[in-house]
């Protein structure tokens, strides 16, 4: 079952309901790595760092450590449980730009694996189920 809900490495066109979820900054600075192809291509806006935009759902892992992204991953996952009509691809977040390694990420998703409406990176879902 896990196999069905692994985010696709390389995102370049989403279904109606499909939502790019991408690491940013809360100035909303889309400008490299995965929130640049979510501006251009999945309608996050410029100036928002935070939240649904377009096809795509920003959550900031640029303003410090791990416990500052994990109160925005909270948020998201309560976000996803409310709109299960959606199905939210999760990007490497902050395993680029922000320069966290998957290790230290991956253990915020931990409460989205069993989520049947979130995908995420095949790194995460590996790094969650060794600790279990």
């Amino acid at each position: 079952m896990l196999r069905n809900r692994i985010t696709p490495e390389y995102i370049t066109e989403l279904s109606e309901n499909e939502i790019f979820v991408f690491g940013s900054n809360l100035a909303g600075h889309h400008a490299g790595g995965a929130a640049r192809i979510a501006r251009r291509k999945f309608g996050a806006i410029s100036g928002q760092g935070v939240g649904l935009q377009g096809q795509s759902y920003a959550i900031p892992t640029m303003q410090g450590g791990v416990e500052t992204i994990k109160p925005y991953v909270d948020e998201f996952i309560r976000f996803a449980q409310a709109h299960k009509e959606l199905t939210f691809l999760v990007t490497r977040i902050g395993c680029g730009i922000a320069g966290f390694k998957d290790e230290e990420i991956a253990p915020l998703f931990v409460d989205a694996l069993e989520m049947d409406n979130v995908a995420l990176p095949e790194s995460f879902i590996e790094i969650i189920t060794e600790k279990e």
